[in-house]
């Protein structure tokens, strides 16, 4: 699979990489263990060298299941990956900030006891939605860190974009952060901007949802109704018509090579200028390598991307 730099981070990573939101996080229903187990596995037949996970996705009885899910399924594979996680939000903890240097130090440790390492390729920002939230002693934590070993390269992974960009703008121009890792798929465009600008400046860019939490999989029609207490369930009826018609008239980029509408979308995000990867947030072995295929298929070309800017009608708000 085709490699490219993560930013100033200096690290090679797949162009294709597996998020792993999904394992026990039932925001998209159920995903037993044995089930995760191969979807890494066969991300790894694939290719893929990065994997995504956070302390967040867990329970509210325990924190970082998918991080222990992750490290066990990776087992002596882990020397030829990348692992990214996050700091800053607990299930536990009711999700509350805990951007400061303690919860920093404390949480990597976690990190790295629950992953079975002895390092964190990036640490990312779990989500601050302010400056407010920020204790000035967290960036020392972090250079004692990345001092010790335990922890290459920062991140701020990305929400409430309008109100926290400017925060990853000033991160990255005082060089605290090498890499981002925002929303974007053919539903959400918003952050294209912000990708290009700090792209200028060797920021190392991971997107993230760009299946746009289902609606890119192909599976989801203008009458589906999600089962109660899953991510989509929120939308009313005219909110899934409205994201559907737009997925229908992309569905030309279905085509040649790209097989599927999750390939689709996977490969106009790769092709979108300063991205580094794309996550998958794959339930399963068979998902993990559709996804994947995008990245053997030709990029598309400028008059093919023109015409999916000019179907776009509208962004669709993140999870």
């Amino acid at each position: 699979m085709e490699q490219r730099k993560l930013g100033r981070s200096e690290l090679d990573c797949s162009v294709i990489a597996l998020g792993t939101w999904a394992f026990n996080a039932k925001v998209y229903g159920p995903v037993a263990v044995a089930d995760a187990t191969s979807t890494v596995r066969r991300a790894l037949d694939e290719g893929i060298t990065l994997f995504d996970t956070a302390p967040l996705y867990g329970s509210s009885e325990e924190d970082g299941i998918s991080e222990k899910i992750l490290g066990q399924a990776l087992g002596t594979d882990r020397e030829g990956v990348l692992i990214t996680t996050k700091f800053g939000r607990r299930p536990t903890t009711g999700n509350k900030p805990e951007f400061d240097g303690a919860h920093a130090i404390a949480s990597v440790e976690a990190s790295l006891r629950r992953l079975g390492t002895d390092r964190i390729d990036v640490l990312f920002f779990h989500s601050p939605f302010g400056e407010h939230e920020i204790d000035d002693d967290v960036w020392d934590a972090l250079d004692q860190l990345r001092r010790a070993g335990k922890v290459r390269a920062i991140g701020h992974s990305i929400s409430k974009f309008e109100d926290t960009a400017p925060m990853a703008r000033a991160w990255a121009a005082s060089r605290r952060i090498d890499v981002i890792q925002v929303v974007l798929s053919l539903l959400n465009r918003e952050t294209q901007s912000l990708i290009e600008e700090l792209a200028d400046e060797g920021i190392g860019v991971l997107a993230r949802e760009s299946l746009a939490n289902g609606f890119l999989s192909g599976t989801v029609a203008a009458d589906t109704v999600f089962p109660p207490g899953s991510l989509n369930a929120r939308y009313s009826g005219e909110e899934v018509a409205a994201r559907v018609e737009q997925v229908e008239r992309l569905g030309f980029l279905v085509d040649g090579a790209i097989q599927s509408l999750p390939q689709a979308a996977m490969r106009w995000v790769l092709d979108q200028r300063g991205v580094s990867c794309v996550l998958t947030g794959a339930r399963t072995a068979d998902e993990v390598s559709d996804c994947a295929a995008a990245a053997l298929a030709p990029p598309y070309t400028p008059e093919v991307l023109a015409r999916a800017h000019e179907l776009h009608k509208q962004d669709f708000a993140a999870a």
